[in-house]
């Protein structure tokens, strides 16, 4: 099937490294520009000159706390391929630890971080989009279930899918789509992070694995698929959304 992506422009952002650079590779992949956003300059030339270079792909070091960062990537979009048609929000995981030990200045971090830059982002993308745009937003199973010892998560990404529906509502009649992809276990960094953090990331990770239905992780490049299909035309009729990648871990209707 061909997803309509050829010669498209995304924004994706927490491209570096996890589930935004599986999906901007998939991007590519299909025929798609993109404009990556993290942290790190010298990991981004790397991963765009790995993509293909500023034919394919664009680099710029940003931080999502920064007011100024969306209006930045959404011109750097325009100005290196002319058009912008979605962004992809990915942001990296926020502190672990349980509700009763986060500090102020942690959760004051993280909304700024996770929550603000995210809103801003898709704020600004808004008004940049035009019919057939879309927004996206990585966020994660905590948005239906509380995931032990992920308080901050458990706090802000429920907050982020209640805006990604509001939004959908709001943009739908201008044919601009929004949708969210609710990863569980992936094989990324971040959860290998997550299971060492008991002292045997070997046991935490087969004691997760035998609650997925297809008693195994996922691995990246499998949600960078499910993200690009929503993402794309393909996806022309589906908006409001929020779609679990997480092997059958989501049990309720």
């Amino acid at each position: 099937m061909d997803l309509g992506l050829r010669d498209r422009v995304y924004v994706v952002t927490g491209a570096g490294r996890g589930l935004g650079l599986a999906a901007a590779r998939t991007l590519v992949d299909e025929g798609a520009r993109v404009v990556l956003s993290a942290r790190d300059q010298a990991g981004l030339d790397k991963v765009a000159a790995e993509l293909g270079g500023s034919e394919r792909a664009l680099g710029l070091a940003a931080d999502n706390s920064d007011p100024g960062t969306a209006g930045r990537l959404l011109a750097a979009a325009q100005e290196a391929y002319g058009r912008l048609d979605g962004v992809l929000i990915s942001v990296g995981g926020p502190p672990a630890g349980p509700a009763v030990s986060i500090t102020d200045e942690q959760w004051q971090s993280a909304f700024e971080t996770v929550f603000l830059g995210a809103v801003r982002l898709a704020r600004a993308a808004a008004g940049a989009l035009g019919e057939g745009g879309v927004i996206g937003f990585v966020l994660s199973g905590s948005v239906h279930e509380p995931i032990p010892g992920l308080a901050v998560s458990n706090g802000l990404r429920p907050g982020l899918a209640g805006f990604a529906k509001t939004l959908a509502d709001e943009l739908g009649p201008r044919g601009i789509r929004v949708v969210g992809l609710l990863p569980a276990r992936i094989d990324t960094d971040r959860v290998r992070e997550l299971d060492a953090l008991g002292g045997d990331p070997q046991s935490a990770r087969a004691r997760h694995e035998a609650s997925i239905p297809l008693r195994r992780y996922g691995s990246p490049e499998e949600f960078g698929r499910a993200a690009v299909f929503l993402m794309s035309p393909a996806a022309s009729y589906l908006t409001g959304l929020m779609l679990p990648v997480d092997g059958g871990s989501r049990r309720s209707l």
